[in-house]
């Protein structure tokens, strides 16, 4: 029993940071992208990153072990309806997470660049800005989806 509730704890703790530093990281970037100041740009997209690796990563991979743990020991099938839902929204989700990570990097070396040379931030910046604020959208709603199908469970 002990060993059950464990292993719901980390899944629940893995979505609540999945949904937090994804908000989180969104916040911080879009404030900073705000100012438009290069250097305050080039820092905020350097703690962000390493976020997304520390805590973001982190439960990506927790993620779907302690949900197959869960299924296992629940005697849920992986083909139950709102499991296969929930599965491919977190691929989708992956899906833009991913470009959005190696955008954060390129935002990060344009306002590094920009802020080593005292220029304004080049276009190709804001084009970045913008996909990376798009890309963002689909990931967060999905991660609301799947925790509310974590909770729900519809039948499917």
């Amino acid at each position: 029993m002990f060993w059950l509730e464990f292993i719901r704890w980390l899944h629940i703790i893995g979505a609540t940071v999945l949904l937090g530093t994804g908000a989180g990281i969104a916040f911080f970037m879009l404030m900073a992208n705000r100012t438009n100041d290069a250097r305050l740009i080039a820092h905020t997209s350097g703690t962000v990153i390493k976020a997304d690796y520390l805590f973001t990563a982190s439960a990506v991979i927790a993620q779907p072990v302690t949900g197959a743990l869960l299924a296992w020991q629940l005697a849920w099938p992986l083909t139950e309806g709102w499991i296969v839902v929930s599965l491919v929204l977190y691929v989708l989700v992956g899906l833009f997470w991913l470009p959005v990570v190696r955008i954060q990097h390129e935002l990060g070396r344009l306002a590094r660049l920009a802020a080593e040379s005292d220029a304004p931030l080049p276009e190709r910046y804001h084009r970045l800005f913008r996909v990376w604020f798009l890309c963002g959208f689909p990931a967060f709603f999905g991660v609301l989806a799947i925790i509310w199908l974590m909770i729900a469970r519809p039948s499917l």
